[in-house]
Order: C-alpha cells, then structure tokens, then sequence
C-alpha cells in the first residue's frame, strides 16, 4: 500500500472525510505534539465515543465516575489535541463535566474549522453549556458562514437547534437574524438533490432501461423530508452536563 491511499484511510478513519477551505482557515487548532498511546486511548476513547451522546445509558456515566479523579486537565488537552473525531468528542464533553471554562476557544475553533465529522454537536452542546458571550459568538460564527455552504452537510441543524435552546435561556433572538439563510439553505439542498436524483436515474437508465429508473423515481416520491427543529436534545444533554459537573466539582 503506498503512502498517499494509507494517509487517506486514516484521515478518513479519524472523520477527515470532507476537506475544505473555509475563512477560518487561519485559525490555529490545538494540536498534540505526540501520538496517543494504545493504553490511553483504550481508558479514555473507546469505552466512551460511541456512548455519550446518550443521556439514558448509565454504564458510560457510571465509568467516568468511577474514574472521576484521574480526569484530569492534562488528560482532557491531550483529548482535544489529537485529530480524531472520537478523541475530540469526549474531550469536548470532559471539558464540560470538568468545567474547564478556559478550554471554551479550543473548543469554539474545532466547531468553526469542523476539521473531522461526528464531533460538531458535541462542541455545540459544550459550547451551550457554558452559555458565555463567547460561545454564543463562536455558535454564531459557525451558522453565519455554514448555512451559506449546502454543499457541505455539517451540524448546521444542531446548531441552530442550539441557537435557539440558548435564547429560550437567556431571552435573546439570535435564532432569528438565521432563520433566511436556513431555509435558503434547505432550498439549496432540494435543488442539489434533484439534480443528483436525476443524474442517478440517467445512470439506472442507461444501465437497466427506462422502466427501472422511472421505478427508482417513483421510490424518491414519498420520501417525506422534515427539516423542523427540536431542542429536546439539548435540553437533555444540558441537564446531564449539569448533573455531572455537581459531580465531578
């Protein structure tokens, strides 16, 4: 196997499966200056990643408990540091249950530079939890230029769903200056689709004949799409970060 295919199976394994150019390009990342170790990543990653975005399972909250004293700044760094969507995803919330308020720009950027998949509503949830001006900021950052990109399907649904869980908080109306570029967004992605539909069923009908792509047509008919948001959620995770701070302070 050469070097270009291995660096790209493992970008893609650690959620570097979109590359982009963004305006926050020059934003530094925090970034590790050394490799994980197999027993460090067995501890803190993978009895965790997969689980913790579920508030109704007890075994991943009853670990970290378990290890509450050893969850450290240090251990928390080195989690955010390295380029992995799992990695990061469990930083980004030991952060939260640690409340390590001054990790908030480390976090802020991996949202804004969404450098690997499967983390953005994480940081998002993070970012709502400690509901500072800052991350309010850094939350709408992220949609201003995001929601201009339907091309690019990121967290901009969970972050706008955290957008406005935070002005139910706070009594503000951030949600509102988005909601235009939302449904231009959603509007934008209809018409992506229909052309990658039809593109598709030239394909089908090339191959199989006319019959199987018009079948295939008619399949994409009831298929109904709901783009309503819900902070049902945020809300749960929220509550959870705020038990587990008390807990872990």
């Amino acid at each position: 196997m050469n070097n270009d295919l291995q660096n790209e199976m493992n970008l893609h394994s650690a959620g570097a499966t979109v590359r982009h150019a963004s305006v926050f390009n020059h934003l530094e990342t925090y970034k590790n200056q050394f490799q994980l170790s197999q027993e460090f990543i067995n501890k803190w990653v993978l009895p965790l990643y997969m689980k913790i975005r579920n508030p109704h399972d007890n075994s991943w909250i009853d670990y970290i408990k378990h290890h509450k004293d050893e969850i450290t700044e240090e251990v928390v760094l080195a989690l955010l540091g390295d380029f992995n969507w799992r990695t990061r995803t469990v930083g980004a919330y030991f952060s939260a249950i640690k409340n390590y308020e001054n990790q908030i720009d480390i976090i802020g950027i991996h949202l804004l530079k969404s450098e690997v998949c499967y983390a953005g509503d994480v940081y998002a949830v993070v970012l709502a939890f400690y509901n500072t001006p800052k991350t309010i900021e850094y939350l709408n950052q992220y949609l201003e230029y995001y929601l201009q990109k339907p091309e690019l399907y990121f967290d901009q649904e969970r972050v706008l769903e955290t957008v406005a869980y935070l002005d139910s908080v706070n009594k503000t109306n951030h949600l509102s200056k988005h909601l235009d570029q939302w449904n231009t967004m959603l509007e934008s992605r209809g018409e992506i689709s229909k052309i990658r539909t039809i593109q598709i069923a030239k394909i089908i009908e090339e191959q199989e004949g006319k019959t199987k792509a018009q079948n295939f047509l008619n399949t994409l008919n009831h298929v109904i799409i709901n783009p309503e948001l819900s902070t049902k959620h945020i809300s749960e995770q929220i509550v959870l970060l705020n038990k587990l701070r008390d807990f872990f302070a």
